[in-house]
């Protein structure tokens, strides 16, 4: 590893002036190499700057086995895939052959695509136009990647009738699974050396093999987690039981859709879609109007199927009847067998979460816009990590910028079932001290207070007009968001946007075409985002990043800890909530050359006992009280 990272090493004479030697690059390459060759696993935390990407890709090449690499987003697998897999393959491995893969929906199935253009299913001129745009596009695309297609909205209902969800698939008995855009991307995953996923493709192929369905990707011996802090929530999400409403809808639609394509649509088959939507609809509006996420005890879910059996059994008995009209077809393509598999899924989910008691779980209901969830949630994730991820594999790397509290790793450990692991936390490349303060004013309410809201815009107007807008403010909940966004953007010359009025890209792209711009917004913005230079000078977050208390899955975690007689606020919530500010305080600072303000408007960091822990896990930042030294810093950083 020296002789590639080090002073004078191959990376150097590759790059030439534009290389410059990091000692804490070498330093995790060298650890991630010790693990592949001692069959261990590790954990290293690696801040912005260190180029933590090259120090695990070289290490994972040169170690010749097929190793998997997570990463927490899909731009993240384009971002390894499209820049550095290129560069090394130039100067270290041209014979590297590496794939990416995504989840099927992503992909364009070409057997619906030639289907449809047969059938009348499209919906106005808008629909029509984007139909004959992507059937051009796929006599000409290599991979068939949505990514590819970036003039169809995000929420495109055409795509959804032309992707190649497993629900929907045929496999093998499919006249296009040679030419299949997921059988190749399949293929050259096996071929491949190293394979690029995120981290819900790679869970749920985790949680298929426990459920003995198969798996979706090929055999591999090692795995690398690239924003690893976001395992433990991903593995609760694909190891949970969920049904929604959604899913009655997509199963009614996707049927609806296939007997008209096979030119099976019956009015009476329709109508027995039109009453599985009816009755769908009926029982998901027994459940409180009110929006948010509730536990759903076991005695909550006795007590409603009582005062709503009807519903939930005429919900039931509808997917049983398709299933069985599905079964006395005359003719059974593949595509009614697998729709009538998913019904029979759908009703057994169902029923679990209504109908059993099982104690490891979690169970909470959730309405959100026009959607209710009901979800059966693991309550600890660590035994099964521990069995179905730690155990087989023998050299599992898990690395971020977020994963030590007060320099250690007790906390991601354990929350993820972790014994024996190399540890290390690097050094930063960045002079915090130099480069970035830490403001927390003094005279500022306590957050629980009525007042606070109030003090809180006071106190953002005024960091704005010094940082002269440039700013993210960050919060722990949409009902402050959205107060303090009502409560300031009239008192202040900037351009204010708001998480909710666009998708997350579209107002990432105009807050960095904005001069002057401050984005108000929630915990999607916290990470994974990166905003280089003087775009972004400052970054307010309204509070210690604690999870509300109250949220079904945390209490359950927090109730469990302390019937094993632990302290459930130091273990647990403390140290999540340190990680959570780390995030959000690291959009700040992404260069060498970045400068800014980084607020936070909760003193208790400087009052409670556990403020230490907060500040300790932090960079040693430069600190402030007072707003004119916050003039003075942001003077000094425009000027240098």
């Amino acid at each position: 590893m020296a002789q590639i990272f080090g002073p004078g090493g191959l990376l150097e004479r590759s790059l030439g002036s534009g290389y410059e030697h990091r000692r804490a690059q070498l330093e995790m390459a060298e650890l991630v190499q010790t693990a592949f060759a001692e069959h261990r696993h590790a954990i290293v935390e690696a801040g912005t700057g260190t180029g933590k990407t090259l120090a695990y890709l070289l290490p994972a090449i040169l170690s010749g086995r097929r190793v998997v690499i997570s990463t927490a987003t899909k731009s993240l697998q384009e971002q390894l895939f499209q820049k550095d897999i290129p560069f090394l393959q130039k100067h270290f491995a041209p014979q590297l052959r590496v794939a990416v893969m995504k989840g099927r929906a992503n992909f364009l199935c070409r057997q619906k695509l030639h289907q449809m253009g047969d059938q009348p299913m499209l919906k106005g001129m808008d629909e029509l136009d984007a139909f004959r745009r992507i059937r051009d596009w796929e006599k000409q695309t290599e991979t068939g990647d949505r990514a590819e297609l970036t003039f169809l909205p995000d929420d495109s209902e055409l795509w959804t009738k032309l992707d190649a969800r497993r629900d929907t698939c045929t496999g093998q008995k499919c006249p296009e699974f040679q030419r299949c855009f997921v059988t190749a991307m399949h293929q050259r995953a096996k071929d491949a050396d190293l394979i690029i996923v995120n981290h819900h493709l790679f869970f749920a192929d985790l949680a298929l093999k426990q459920d003995d369905f198969g798996s979706i990707l090929p055999e591999y011996t090692a795995v690398i987690f690239d924003e690893a802090h976001e395992i433990e929530d991903v593995a609760s999400d694909y190891f949970s039981r969920q049904i929604s409403n959604f899913r009655f809808d997509e199963l009614a639609r996707d049927t609806d859709q296939a007997l008209r394509l096979l030119k099976l649509a019956s009015p009476h088959m329709l109508r027995r879609m039109q009453r599985i939507r009816e009755r769908s609809r009926t029982f998901f509006e027994a459940f409180p109007a009110r929006e948010g996420r509730f536990p759903f005890t076991r005695q909550e879910r006795e007590a409603f199927l009582e005062q709503n059996r009807e519903a939930y059994d005429a919900l039931a008995s509808a997917l049983k009847t398709l299933e069985a009209e599905l079964a006395a077809a005359a003719q059974k393509p593949e595509e009614l067998i697998h729709l009538s598999r998913r019904s029979f899924e759908l009703r057994q989910e169902l029923a679990f979460l209504f109908e059993s008691h099982e104690r490891n779980f979690v169970y909470w209901f959730e309405r959100r816009n026009k959607g209710v969830f009901l979800a059966a949630t693991p309550i600890d994730v660590s035994q099964i990590l521990r069995e179905r991820l730690f155990e087989p594999f023998d050299t599992i790397i898990l690395t971020s910028a977020t994963l030590a509290v007060e320099g250690r790793f007790d906390y991601i450990r354990q929350r993820l079932g972790l014994d024996q692991t190399l540890e290390r936390a690097l050094p930063p490349e960045f002079a915090y001290a130099e480069q970035a303060l830490l403001y927390v004013p003094r005279a500022m309410p306590d957050v629980r207070d009525a007042g606070f809201a109030g003090k809180a815009a006071d106190e953002i107007v005024r960091l704005l007009e010094r940082s002269e807008g440039r700013a993210f403010c960050l919060f722990t909940s949409y009902a402050l968001m959205n107060e303090l966004y009502e409560r300031v953007r009239n008192r202040v010359s900037y351009p204010v946007f708001l998480q909710g009025t666009a998708p997350r890209s579209v107002l990432l792209d105009r807050f960095k075409n904005t001069a002057g711009a401050v984005l108000f917004a929630t915990s999607s913005f916290w990470q994974g985002v990166d905003v280089p230079g003087e775009k972004l000078s400052c970054v307010i977050v309204d509070r210690l990043p604690f999870a509300v208390p109250s949220d079904p899955v945390v209490a359950a975690r927090v109730n469990a800890l302390k019937e094993d007689g632990r302290n459930a606020f130091a273990e647990y919530q403390v140290p999540q909530a340190v990680l959570a500010l780390k995030q959000g305080f690291g959009r700040l600072i992404r260069t060498k050359t970045d400068r800014g303000i980084l607020a936070l408007l909760d003193t208790r960091i400087d009052r409670m006992p556990y403020g230490r822990i907060f500040r300790e896990s932090l960079p040693r930042y430069g600190e402030a009280r007072d707003l004119e030294d916050v003039a003075r810093f942001l003077e000094a950083a425009s000027s240098a």
